[in-house]
């Protein structure tokens, strides 16, 4: 298991995502999972940066945890800010069009369609969000 602490800010996306990525090709992910783990980063990290911590700043700590039996990777995205189940609101309509639709909801949609688990808990103060996607 490797572990990241960094700024819950828009600035550190890349960091994260070099951090995770750095440890999917030690083990060969393949591209298309690590595209799909990439967006799933870039949407998750980006609400933490938005709205954990506003208007304060605090930190965030990603975790990675690859496991053997089936290969997965577990991607564990932890912060210390306001309490927030980004899985309890409701998925879009996607049958709606864009005009339709209500705004927001769809990237963590996209996130529980592209992986293969997605669950929430607060504990202990902290926010804990988890990932899993088969390799």
């Amino acid at each position: 298991m490797k572990e990241l602490t960094i700024d819950a800010s828009i600035d550190s996306i890349p960091a994260v995502t070099a951090f995770v990525d750095e440890q999917l090709e030690q083990y060969g992910c393949p591209m298309k999972a690590q595209a799909q783990i990439d967006i799933a980063i870039d949407e998750l990290f980006s609400n933490i940066a938005h709205y954990a911590y506003n208007p304060e700043k605090g930190l965030a700590t990603v975790r990675v945890e690859v496991i053997e039996e089936p290969l997965s990777v577990i991607i564990t995205f932890i912060d210390n800010g306001h309490p927030y189940d980004p899985l309890a609101k409701a998925d879009p309509d996607v049958t709606l069009s864009a005009e339709e639709r209500a705004i927001g909801g769809l990237g963590i949609y996209l996130v529980k369609q592209s992986m293969d688990e997605v669950t929430y808990e607060y504990k202990d103060g902290q926010n804990i969000l988890r990932i899993r996607k088969k390799m």
